[in-house]
């Protein structure tokens, strides 16, 4: 099985999303496929909204999380690094367009749109499937951060 890049590049992290070492987080696991970045996931019991039906705070939650691990690897491939910058939201957008079912393992696939010229930002559009049916969308700006910023981590710390 092919490790994720949050097991790869943030074992230790606590991100609610997708923090591997969170232990009520969603655990979120972006893998590179090609041009595109995917992850399957599957909703508990608890992340509902309605009988079946998954609460749109999470579908928001896996989504920005996804985004964000896209941004770092295309800045990282931009770059020409080793490792991904850390990232953080600047702006998304998640569209709801059909709900969302509990009953099966979700795919996320996301995939970067432009680098802007310093390959600080990166814009990103992701797209959340229940089998074949499209159930939410999101696009946003992903930004690295230096050392001073809160968010900031050092890849050598985890």
């Amino acid at each position: 099985m092919t490790q994720s890049l949050q097991e790869q590049f943030t074992p230790e992290s606590e991100c609610f999303g997708c923090g591997p070492k969170n232990p009520h987080g969603l655990h979120l696991k972006s893998i590179v496929e090609g041009d595109s970045v995917v992850a399957l996931w599957k909703p508990e019991a608890h992340h509902h909204a309605f009988p079946d039906v998954l609460n749109g705070g999470i579908i928001g939650s896996i989504l920005d999380c996804h985004c964000n691990w896209t941004a770092a690897w295309a800045l990282m491939q931009a770059n020409g690094e080793s490792t991904p910058p850390c990232t953080v939201t600047a702006t998304y957008t998640i569209a709801l367009k059909k709900p969302t079912p509990m009953d099966q393992a979700l795919r996320l696939v996301a995939h970067c749109v432009t680098i802007n010229d310093s390959k600080r930002c990166a814009h990103i559009e992701a797209s959340l499937y229940a089998g074949d049916t499209l159930c939410a969308t999101a696009h946003g700006d992903f930004v690295a951060v230096k050392p001073n910023h809160p968010a900031y981590y050092k890849h050598s710390e985890t």
